[in-house]
This record gives C-alpha cells, sequence and structure tokens, in this order.
C-alpha cells in the first residue's frame, strides 16, 4: 500500500432508488448509454482513473485538481444544456463533489479521509451541481471560469474540523426545485436530528466554580448521546466556543447541527440555579427555554429533567433503556459528584504531574464518600497510569488495573474504565491487550481522548504507523488544542516519510507549546517538546536555548530527561542526548520497559541510532529488564 495526494470525484444519481422502482430496465438502459457516451470519455479525457463503480455511483481519481474539476464541470453543464429526453422527475442528473486530499491507495482501490470527504461534499452538492473543498477552489483560483459560490463551513461525519464549501449549480432545469437550505439542516435530516451543547456559563461570581459547570455541561452532552435519535458533537469540539460570544446560526453552520444548546449555572451555598435555552441553529429561532432552581442535594433529578426536556422538545422518541441509562448517574450522593467534577477539572487541565496528582486526590476523596463511584475508580486508574508513564514510585500496574476492574463491576459498559485498562496494558507492553481495551473503550465512546490517543501510541510503538496517524488524528479532530497528540503525529509523519505533513504538524504543535508556557513558563518538559519543533523547522539556535532552559529545571525528572535527549538528538548533540538516555535506567521496572518499547520507535532518537554509545546503552537496558525481579538496581 502507499500513501499519495489525489484529487477525488464522487458522484452519484439524484434518487436512483426511485427511478429504479419505476422502471428498472429503463432506468439501467438509460444509466450505461449516459456513462457511455458522456462520463466515461469526459474522464478519460481529462486523464481520470475510474476506481470503482457503486451502482449509480463512481469513484474517480486524478492527479490533476483542475482536471477533476474541469471533468465535474463539464459533467453537469452538458446535461444541463442536453434535451431533456424524460420527464424531469425521470431524468438522470448526478450530483458530485470534489476533494483534494491524501489517501491510502490498496491495489486498485483507494481509501482515507480524502475520499471521505469526498462522499460527503457529494452528499451536499445540488442535483446537477458541483461541490468542492476549500483547498481545490485555492488550487484552481479563477481560471477556470466557473461561478462557484461560496457555501460556508460545513463538518461532516467522521471529520471533526469544519470543511470550506463552495458551491457551482449548472443550467435552468432545476432553478423551480425549493432553495437550496443551509448545510446545518441538509445534515440533520441526512444523519438524525443534530445538536451541540455549548459550555453553560460559570453565573457564580466565583472562577473556582468554573468546574462545576463545565461539568453540568459535559453530563449533559453524555446524556443527549445515549440517545439513538440524536447526533450529539463531542464535548471537545463544543467547548472550542467556551468564553466566546457567537452567533448561534454561525455555530449551526461551523459544526453542521440543526440545534444548539446553551445555559448558564449559579452555585451559591446549597443552592444552584441552571438556565438553558435551545436554538435552531439555522434561523436562529428559539425552539425551547427554562430556569431551574433546586437545592444542591436535587442535582440528579435536575439534570434527569432537562435532558428529558430537551428530547421532549426536540420531538424525538427516548427508548426505555435509554431513559434508564440517562438516569444512571453513578452515585447518589451529591458531594462525591461535585468533588469528582473538581477532579475531572484538574485532569482536563493538562496532563502534567502537577495537575493529575491533584485529580487524583479528588478522584479519591470522591471515592471515600461514595465506595460504589464507578467514574470515580476509573478516575483513579486514569491518573495512575499518567504518573506511571512519569515514573511516579507511588503509581503501581497493579492499582491501575484494580481500579480499573474495580469500575467495570460496578458499571461493566463504563468507556473510561476499559480505556483504563488499554493504558494500563500499554504501559505493560501487553500490546495486543491493550488493543483489544481500546476497542472496547472505542465501541462505547469513540470520542474518548485517552482511548484514541493512547491506541495511537500502541499502535506507534508497534511500528503500525499508517494505523496511529489515523487516531491521532482523530484525537486531534477531537481535542485540537492539545498539543502531544500534534507531537505525536509530527513523529509518525517523520516515521512514514511525509516530510511535508511533519512539518505542518510541528509548526502547528509549536503555537501551542507556545501559549503552554506562556501560561505556565516552569514547566520543563513543555520545553522539551518545543525544542524538537524548533529543530524540525530548522531554528537550531533557538531551539537550543529552550533546551539549556528546560536542563536547568529538570532535576530528576525522568520524563523530562527522556524528552530532552530527544531534543539533544536532534540538535546534534548525542553525547548530552545519551547522558540523558542512561538516567532511564533508574526508573521502575515497568517504567523501564516502556522507555525502552517507546525508543526503539522514536523517530526523535534516529540521529543517535549507530552511535556505539547508544548501542551500548540499549543492549544494557534490555539486560536489565531480563534480569530477575528484585534484581533491578
Amino acid at each position: 500500500m502507499q500513501r499519495r495526494l489525489s484529487a477525488i470525484l464522487s458522484a452519484d444519481i439524484v434518487g436512483y432508488t426511485r427511478l429504479m422502482e419505476i422502471d428498472d430496465i429503463s432506468t439501467l438502459n438509460r444509466l450505461k448509454s449516459l456513462r457511455h457516451d458522456l462520463v466515461d470519455p469526459c474522464i478519460a479525457t481529462h486523464n481520470g482513473r475510474i476506481v470503482k463503480l457503486m451502482g449509480d455511483g463512481m469513484l474517480v481519481e486524478f492527479a490533476s485538481v483542475a482536471d477533476a474539476v474541469r471533468c465535474a464541470t463539464e459533467i453537469q453543464s452538458t446535461i444541463a444544456r442536453a434535451e431533456p429526453q424524460e420527464a424531469q422527475d425521470r431524468g438522470l442528473v448526478y450530483r458530485i463533489g470534489v476533494n483534494l486530499g491524501y489517501i491510502i491507495v490498496d491495489g486498485d482501490d483507494i481509501h482515507g479521509d480524502g475520499v471521505n470527504v469526498a462522499a460527503r461534499l457529494q452528499s451536499l452538492a445540488d442535483p446537477g451541481g458541483v461541490a468542492i473543498a476549500g483547498i481545490v477552489r485555492e488550487h484552481i483560483g479563477s481560471e477556470l471560469g466557473v461561478d462557484f459560490e461560496d457555501f460556508g463551513q460545513h463538518s461532516v461525519k467522521n471529520h471533526e474540523r469544519p470543511i470550506q464549501v463552495h458551491m457551482a449549480r449548472f443550467g435552468h432545469r432545476w432553478q423551480d426545485s425549493p432553495p437550496k437550505r443551509p448545510p446545518a439542516a441538509v445534515i440533520a435530516e441526512s444523519e438524525g436530528v443534530s445538536i451541540a451543547v455549548l459550555p453553560f456559563t460559570n453565573m457564580s461570581g466565583d472562577p473556582e466554580q468554573e468546574y462545576f459547570s463545565d461539568g453540568i455541561t459535559e453530563d449533559i452532552i453524555t446524556d443527549l448521546a445515549k440517545v439513538s435519535a440524536l447526533s450529539v458533537i463531542a464535548r471537545n469540539s463544543s467547548f472550542i466556543y467556551k468564553g466566546r460570544a457567537v452567533d448561534m446560526k454561525q455555530v449551526g453552520c461551523e459544526l453542521g447541527v440543526r440545534y444548539v444548546l446553551e445555559g448558564s449555572v449559579r452555585k451559591a451555598g446549597n443552592k444552584v440555579r441552571i438556565a438553558a435555552q435551545l436554538i435552531n441553529g439555522t434561523d436562529g429561532r428559539h425552539v425551547w427555554a427554562e430556569r431551574y432552581d433546586r437545592d444542591l442535594e436535587d442535582i440528579f433529578a435536575l439534570q434527569d429533567e432537562i435532558s428529558k426536556h430537551i428530547v421532549d422538545a426536540l420531538k424525538v422518541r427516548l427508548l426505555a433503556k435509554e431513559l434508564e441509562t440517562i438516569t444512571k448517574r453513578g452515585t447518589d450522593n451529591p458531594e462525591a459528584y461535585q468533588i469528582y467534577l473538581m477532579g475531572r477539572s484538574f485532569f482536563n487541565r493538562g496532563h502534567e504531574s502537577r495537575s493529575i496528582k491533584a485529580a487524583r486526590g479528588l478522584f479519591a476523596k470522591a471515592v471515600d464518600l461514595d465506595p460504589r463511584y464507578a467514574r470515580a475508580y476509573a478516575g483513579l486508574s486514569d491518573c495512575d497510569s499518567y504518573l506511571l508513564l512519569a515514573n511516579d514510585p507511588a503509581a503501581t500496574y497493579d492499582n491501575i488495573l484494580d481500579n480499573a476492574n474495580r469500575a467495570l463491576e460496578l458499571d461493566p459498559g463504563l468507556s473510561d474504565a476499559h480505556a483504563s485498562r488499554g493504558i494500563a496494558m500499554f504501559t505493560k507492553g501487553l500490546r495486543a491487550e491493550a488493543e483489544a481495551e481500546f476497542e472496547l473503550a472505542l465501541e462505547r465512546d469513540p470520542t474518548s481522548f485517552e482511548a484514541n490517543f493512547f491506541y495511537g501510541r500502541n499502535c506507534h510503538a508497534q511500528g503500525q504507523f499508517e494505523k496511529a496517524r489515523g487516531l491521532y488524528e482523530r484525537t486531534i479532530a477531537l481535542k485540537p488544542d492539545d498539543y502531544r497528540a500534534w507531537d505525536q503525529l509530527r513523529a509518525v509523519h517523520i516515521s512514514l516519510g511525509h516530510h511535508q505533513e511533519a512539518v505542518q504538524s510541528a509548526r502547528e504543535c509549536l503555537r501551542l507549546i507556545e501559549g503552554e508556557i506562556a501560561a505556565h513558563p516552569d514547566e520543563p518538559i513543555l520545553m522539551c517538546y518545543g525544542g524538537c519543533l524548533l529543530a524540525d523547522l530548522g531554528e537550531m539556535e533557538r531551539g537550543a536555548s529552550w533546551a539549556s532552559r528546560a536542563a536547568a529545571i529538570a532535576g530528576d525528572d525522568l520524563r523530562v530527561l527522556y524528552n530532552l535527549a530527544c531534543c539533544y538528538a536532534k540538535l546534534g548533540k548525542p553525547a548530552e542526548a545519551i547522558a540523558c538516555l542512561e538516567r532511564q535506567a533508574s526508573g521502575s521496572p515497568t517504567y523501564v520497559a516502556s522507555v525502552v518499547a517507546w525508543m526503539k520507535k522514536d523517530s526523535d532518537l534516529d540521529p543517535l541510532r549507530n552511535h556505539p554509545r547508544y548501542l551500548a546503552l540499549a543492549d544494557r537496558m534490555e539486560a536489565q529488564l531480563a534480569e530477575p525481579p528484585g534484581l533491578i538496581p
């Protein structure tokens, strides 16, 4: 298999199933004639390759973006000019989408995100029209003389980042059709009722209460996601609007949803007030609004009530089993719930040891308050997994598994607990077992950041770079501002030989790192990441300065020293890099095993691969792992 950049044309016939029901033989014969007389010759003229035919549809690859667009517009304009031989409701009319993106070539077939986006563009096109991605519009400019209308940004299924869409329409025969509806309405009708829940505003006058309003928002998202008739935007996508004054129609368009929920939370003492309003994202019209004043002890009943009111307002069916899962909170202790939300807020701040230790302490307190709180046990397991990777002596593999298993005993369907087990097995080097757990986690919650990210790392550690790339890209789609995912994507692009993509990922990661350093100027691991990125971008002097700052405050933190080794390796300082790596052997057996496995596939260490000191160190660490327990110094 190979990966390459191509222009992809996706086309299908409007209403083909209905036409076949009316007269299958005639419809099939007319389709064959249309392809023989017009479509196939047009594709050949413009140097296209028909990848596959799918009944009424087709997928075509072009080396040139201009050729792909010329072919699409020629097909549509020729059909529009032709004297119709059938009544309009029986005519054969294409919808066509054109995208430019990377594809995976598998024999004669192609796969990948570039193909998926082309198919979604095709579904958004008008009958007789051509929809192209923004990147295609940039490439062709005005050279083709075709009037493409800016159709705004769209979120499409399985592609979280919005795509700019441009549309061209051909001929007069469709002017009497109903006007094209906004994209959110089209997507909502094709994929079910769709909704985004924006972060509820903290109205308490106390910034420390932010964790509570965020937690309420996350739980409403989780509740609505359990309703099979709803398509709910993931938490990390809707939270990009946190703290921003936004137009609801713009949000609806950008996220590709029909409805948007916004609200506020005011918590004072034992009282809580929640205000919520549901807005039609296509026209800004208010659909439903309500204000709730309750005692804090009633918070769970209040959340149930809000979720059910939203479902009622959306006029979708709530199945009995779904109602049961929505009202299953995991705890009936309001204090444990608040402590858990506070722990999640620390966990979501970033995965440096200080935040993780604070989160762990809060999850432990929630368990003390309610020993049957499954989500709190999963939180403990998550924290210990990160701490184990940072060589924290208090974190053990057995504790991680014990807490994850306890969470699954209490709630067998809890995605977080399966992700926790997967991370634990990843740290232990149990690759197949980790993969099985990550698959279970994603089956229950495809939007799990931890499951996607560590599944990617699990594949990365095994040299499954293409699979890792896809998982990292999914992770970034879920949380675009997480620098770690961008950095791992950069590394896997290097391993795949994708120089341009590696540079793009490095630039985006550096932008995020610079923001993190501004907020946390004393965090050395951020400087290590930044130093690697600067070296990749050719800014060696600045990268060396960042490495020097990191070294000055690294201390004995082995995780920092490992990343500092990567930075030194890229800066052409092998002696300093290997000195940092030699310190890794002092870690716990589980930590050392994790580091040894990662060193083998880490592209940042490629400059050291043939260095005698590096080779000797790798042999020593392998031998150390082979020694019986208790003999490791």
